[in-house]
């Protein structure tokens, strides 16, 4: 038995025991360990809670052997979409057997029909709205990149599929990238938290300098000490963001990083051509006699940017096809040795350097007055407010800022089609405008009629008779919303702790006539949008992207 297998195992059974909510009725044992298996995959690899991966899940019939499924928003005229296929040996522990090879070519035979927006495919109702939502954004010209993820709890497929997945780039060119988890990959994942003590071999001269009682270390590394760092230690160097193990997005930056470094007329000059990598360490130490050429010993060592220059150099280099044209690859590196004592300073310097990247700013964040406010008014009114991505998960009384924000974006500042499709700009961009005036239980009131919202759309997962719903929670959510302070005669600003709880037990009391009400509203908007002819799910989840229906809404 594999050790490794075995602690997957039994995460695997603790998921079928605790969780048969998000498992496939009806079921056997053996059906509910495999999407048990799917589930703690993409948990893991897209770094989300449980109940979030849950919402993901596709198997069952007519899923065209995707087992997961999940959509990024649009970046920079691109998004990313991320299939899931997962092979569980039940019986087999010994951490052996080969993903299977026709599994391979289903996946690649399954990526060159999704996609593609004419053709006609047969999908349960799980999946055929995710995929119609991809092939929307296609046909609005945003460029899809597919991520192909084959997890299983044993070996890498065996060298015949490679032959599948290498006719395919005929096809799709970068497009497209097939990768393989397994028990290793994601108990190793499990173990990013613990602590790197490592040695960094620096490359000529270098700036050593005491500052305000830190340190700081400025000098060149050679690229292939980023890779042997990354290859020997891998995702437990970044402070968060598991999801960079799956491999890059073919964005322009990492491709241009990916073309330099295997150009031999410009790899050279590659220290110029990148703004670096920043490390922060508990402690650094060097051989001072020594003039250049430091091996530096760092404690603790966490890369809070430059991770993508990182995975795109290991990735690189780690080609087999690679020419010796790297050797004189260099990128600087910033080593900062902070004391525990400057926690918050820490926060300062990765907002700084991550602040392009909004996708980090919800812990960068959490130590803003506003947030700290709001996590005292939480806790005033008997519930728990996470500021910061930590073990756990949330539910009940325990809400996330990044839920918070999405509920408030939607329901009271009335953009739904912002709340679901700028999640990255949630504590960037519009970060003001969602926690600008925002009381604990107006707030609290948000998360709470989401959360309805959303747990009755899972109920009535497959109803064709209303197409829209799996594109409309946010739509609704703002209508129950308005409704209910109509109903109370009460603008957002009365919405306050004393009434807090009164007005909750009424949406509770009166929550599926607040739906169908809601219901009603947008059936009779899309009317108004398009008569009584027939809507696509491709149409629909335009409809709802762009958010058509909002005027419409607001004369209602």
């Amino acid at each position: 038995m594999n050790i490794n297998a075995s602690i997957i195992d039994q995460r695997v059974s603790g998921i079928v025991e605790a969780h048969p909510e998000f498992l496939p009725a009806g079921g056997d044992i053996n059906m509910h360990k495999s999407a048990a298996f799917v589930l703690l995959c993409m948990q893991t690899c897209l770094d989300m809670p449980l109940e979030d991966a849950g919402d993901l899940l596709t198997e069952g019939g007519n899923d065209a052997g995707v087992d997961g499924i999940h959509i990024s928003e649009v970046e920079d005229g691109e998004f990313l979409v991320t299939l899931f296929q997962g092979k569980y040996k039940v019986h087999d522990l010994s951490g052996e057997a080969y993903f299977p090879e026709n599994g391979v070519e289903k996946a690649v035979n399954t990526v060159k029909v999704l996609f593609d927006p004419a053709r006609q495919v047969n999908l349960n109702p799980r999946i055929a709205p995710v995929i119609e939502e991809a092939r929307s954004l296609i046909r609005d010209a945003f460029i899809p990149n597919v991520r192909v993820v084959l997890c299983n709890n044993g070996a890498r497929w065996q060298p015949q599929a490679d032959h599948w997945i290498e006719a395919a780039k005929h096809d799709f060119g970068d497009k497209v990238s097939f990768v393989h988890v397994n028990h290793d990959n994601i108990v190793g994942m499990l173990q990013r938290s613990k602590p790197v003590d490592t040695a960094l071999r620096m490359s000529g001269q270098a700036i050593v300098e005491d500052m305000n009682y830190m340190r700081v270390l400025i000098g060149r590394v050679a690229v292939q000490e980023i890779q042997k760092l990354f290859n020997d230690f891998g995702d437990r160097l970044l402070e968060r963001n598991i999801r960079r193990y799956l491999g890059l997005h073919s964005n322009r930056v990492n491709l241009a990083i990916h073309e330099t470094l295997r150009d031999a007329e410009k790899s050279d000059k590659f220290y110029f051509f990148n703004n670096g990598i920043t490390v922060i360490c508990d402690k650094f130490d060097y051989n001072a006699f020594q003039k250049s050429d430091y091996t530096v010993q760092i404690k603790n060592m966490q890369i809070i940017n430059g991770g993508q220059t990182c995975k795109t150099i290991q990735e690189t280099l780690n080609e087999d096809v690679l020419s010796n044209a790297i050797e004189s690859a260099y990128v600087m590196v910033r080593v900062y040795q902070l004391s525990e004592s400057s926690k918050g300073f820490i926060q300062d310097i990765t907002y700084a350097t991550n602040s392009q990247n909004p996708v980090d700013l919800r812990d960068l964040r959490s130590n803003d007055p506003l947030q700290k406010k709001l996590a005292l008014g939480f806790e005033g009114l008997g519930y728990t407010y996470k500021r910061q991505q930590e073990a756990g998960s949330t539910g009940g009384k325990v809400m996330s800022s990044l839920v918070v924000a999405e509920a408030v974006l939607a329901i009271w500042r009335k953009k739904p089609h912002h709340a679901k499709f700028r999640r990255k700009d949630h504590f960037g961009k519009l970060y003001d405008e969602i926690f600008s005036n925002l009381s604990a239980a107006q707030a609290i009131m948000a998360v709470l009629i989401f959360r309805a919202v959303e747990q009755l759309r899972k109920e009535a997962n497959g109803n064709l008779e209303i197409a829209f719903l799996p594109y409309a929670s946010h739509y609704i959510a703002m209508l129950i919303g308005r409704k209910l302070l109509e109903d109370n005669a009460l603008a957002l600003t009365g919405l306050s702790h004393r009434n807090f709880q009164q007005i909750l037990d009424q949406f509770q009391d009166q929550k599926q006539a607040y739906h169908a009400h809601a219901i009603q509203q947008l059936e009779q908007a899309l009317k108004a949008c398009y008569g009584d002819r027939k809507i696509s799910l491709q149409q629909l989840s335009a409809t709802f992207r762009r958010g058509d229906l909002l005027e419409m809404l607001e004369e209602a």
